[in-house]
């Protein structure tokens, strides 16, 4: 069995008493959450800030204590777990890189839970706003 392993974050922003949080369409079709695959010996939140600088051109900040690990098999013989972090958006306009991703949306929590593809990602998504509101 084959382990891959890929990082990435659910992305918000505030603006007074609204929350809008990022999703990404990819050029394969399915909208998801930013992440990507974990390169050389980088950490977990190395691999999420390089992801998300790569696939967005944003720069982020991480919320202390939210870790959340999906685990799934994409193809037989291979198991994957996806470890996504909580960031706040700090900085910058988004860009799509063109080879991964075709759109880039910040929306309400309802709008981005029906926009997402997966339901492990509007697990994670659930779980990220409900840490959000329990600080």
């Amino acid at each position: 069995m084959n382990r891959e392993k890929s990082c990435g974050a659910v992305i918000f922003r505030e603006n007074n008493t609204e929350r809008d949080y990022l999703i990404l369409t990819s050029t394969l079709g399915h909208t998801t959450l930013c992440k990507g695959h974990v390169e050389g010996e980088e950490t977990e939140h190395e691999t999420a800030v390089r992801e998300i600088r790569e696939e967005t051109g944003l720069a982020v900040d991480f919320v202390d204590g939210f870790r959340e690990v999906i685990t799934y098999a994409p193809k037989p013989g291979v198991t994957k777990d996806v470890v996504f972090f909580l960031a706040r958006l700090r900085a910058g306009e988004p860009v799509c890189q063109p080879e991964e991703v075709a759109a880039i949306r910040f929306l309400p929590l309802d709008e981005a839970l029906a926009a997402l593809t997966h339901d492990s990602d509007r697990d994670t998504l659930r779980k990220a706003h409900a840490f959000l509101e329990g600080r």
